[in-house]
């Protein structure tokens, strides 16, 4: 049985919290240079496809993926150095 992995997900465009359900409950950042970083767990290689499916199927242009140490399980917390950013006006939501 494999253990959770951490994935850090870097997408080109601006993604609001709401979508954080859509990409099965990963943390959402929206980082000044325009992509959103998702991390979290994911519990193994087949849904971490699914994650990389609904980003294609987005359209959007997947900027980079990478392993990184797991959420830690007491508190739910992302990992150290992931700081969450305030929704702005003007970014897309789950409509688009």
């Amino acid at each position: 049985m494999s253990r959770p992995a951490g994935y850090r997900i870097r997408i080109d465009g601006h993604f609001g919290d709401r979508w954080s359900a859509w990409f099965d409950g990963l943390a959402l950042v929206r980082d000044p240079d325009g992509t959103t970083t998702l991390t979290g767990d994911v519990p193994d290689q087949a849904a971490l496809h699914g994650l990389l499916a609904k980003v294609r199927d987005l359209g959007v242009i997947l900027m980079s993926v990478e392993v990184v140490p797991p959420v830690c399980p007491r508190n739910r917390t992302a990992v150290a150095g992931v700081d969450r950013m305030p929704d702005r006006p003007g970014e897309r939501g789950p409509e688009g």
